[in-house]
C-alpha cells in the first residue's frame, strides 16, 4: 500500500532551539502566519500553560505540514530529561528523526543518550545544527565533534558537489563503485543511504532567525521517502491522553489498511482466542491534531499519525 504520510519526530537537549525549529518549519510551510517564540509564550506547538509558563515541552504534540506531494505529522517531543519518557515512546511511530544540536554548546551527554535511543530504534535521521548566529561557532569543529561523538558518517549537506558526492560514496561500497565510474551519486542512492542509515544528513543554520531552515526543509523533501504498508488493517498505539473534556484519546499510527469510524477493534487473536484479557472497542471518531486543534475525519490511512 503506497503512501504520501511520513511521521517526523524532533528531539534534543534542553535549550538546544527544537520548538523554535518546529515554529520555523510551520511558518514556511505556511502552516501558521507568525513563528511563535518559547519566550514570549506563543509557541503554536506549546498547548498546555505548564509548558508556556517554564518555557519547556512537557507532553509530546504533533502539527501537519505539507513538504511538496508529501504530508507530514511533525511530532515535538520533549527536551529534558524529566520528560524522556514521553519522548521515548513517540520514538516508536515515527519514520525519521530530526535531531536538533546547539551550535553553541555541541554535543551534551542528553544528545548522545537521544542518539542512542535512534540507533536502537534503526530511525534514520537528519541533524539540524541550531544557532550558528552565536559568537563561537565554528561549522567545521562542530561537523568533527558530530563525527568523532555520534557518528563519522554525519555528513555536511550543504558542500560544493565534488566534496559531497565523495563523502556520500564513502559510506557504501556499490555507491562508490558507481561514483568510480559516474562522477556522482543518483538522488535514489542518496535517499536509500539515509533510509538505511549509513548516511546522516547535517544542516546548519538559525532558527529564530529563519536562516538555512528553507534549505533544510528542501533538504529533507529531496532526501526522504514514504514507506508502503501492507493492506491489513494494523496500528501501533503509543499514548493515551485525555482532552479538556475528560474524554479519553488513544494515539496511534496506522501501520496497514484504514482505519474508518464505527469500527470494532479488539486484541482477539487467531492463535490465542481464549485469552482473559480480550477487550472490544467501537472508534467513536478520529482526530487528526494540530497544535491545539484538531479535525474530525471519516477514515485515517495508513501512515496517519491519530487520536
Amino acid at each position: 500500500m503506497k503512501t504520501n504520510k511520513l511521521a517526523v519526530g524532533i528531539l534534543a537537549h534542553v535549550d538546544a532551539g527544537k520548538t523554535t525549529l518546529a515554529e520555523s518549519i510551520l511558518y514556511l510551510t505556511g502552516s501558521i502566519r507568525k513563528p511563535g517564540r518559547v519566550d514570549h509564550r506563543d509557541a503554536f506547538l506549546d498547548t498546555y500553560d505548564l509548558e508556556r509558563e517554564r518555557g519547556i515541552t512537557i507532553f509530546s504534540k504533533q502539527a501537519q505540514v505539507n513538504l511538496g506531494k508529501k504530508e507530514v505529522t511533525l511530532l515535538d517531543t520533549p527536551g529534558h530529561v524529566d520528560f524522556s519518557a514521553e519522548m521515548e515512546r513517540t520514538l516508536q511511530v515515527m519514520d525519521y528523526a530530526v535531531l536538533v544540536i546547539s551550535g553553541a554548546d555541541g554535543v551534551q551527554g542528553h544528545v548522545q543518550t537521544l542518539w542512542r535511543l535512534l540507533t536502537r530504534y534503526k530511525i534514520p535521521v537528519f541533524l539540524f545544527i541550531n544557532k550558528m548566529d552565536q559568537e563561537g561557532t565554528h561549522r567545521q569543529k562542530l561537523l568533527e565533534e558530530l563525527q568523532k561523538r555520534l557518528d563519522e558518517r554525519c555528513i555536511a549537506f550543504e558542500e560544493d558537489e565534488d566534496a559531497f558526492y565523495e563523502n556520500l560514496a564513502m559510506s557504501d561500497e556499490a555507491v562508490l563503485e558507481k561514483y568510480l565510474s559516474d562522477g556522482t551519486v543518483a538522488q535514489e542512492e542518496i535517499i536509500r543511504l539515509i533510509r538505511e542509515r549509513k548516511v546522516f544528513p547535517c544542516y546548519f543554520g538559525s532558527a529564530l532567525k529563519i536562516e538555512g531552515v528553507e534549505e533544510f526543509l528542501q533538504g529533507f523533501e529531496a532526501y526522504t521517502s514514504c514507506p508502503k504498508y501492507p493492506d491489513d488493517f494494523g496500528a501501533r498505539v503509543y499514548k493515551i491522553a485525555r482532552d479538556t473534556q475528560g474524554t479519553r484519546l488513544t494515539y496511534m499510527k496506522i501501520t496497514g489498511g484504514t482505519l474508518k469510524v464505527k469500527r470494532m477493534l479488539t486484541n482477539r487473536r487467531q492463535d490465542n482466542p481464549d485469552s482473559e484479557e480480550i477487550w472490544e472497542e467501537k472508534v467513536d471518531q478520529i482526530r487528526i491534531y494540530s497544535g491545539a486543534g484538531f479535525s474530525a475525519v471519516n477514515e485515517a490511512p495508513a501512515g496517519t499519525v491519530c487520536a
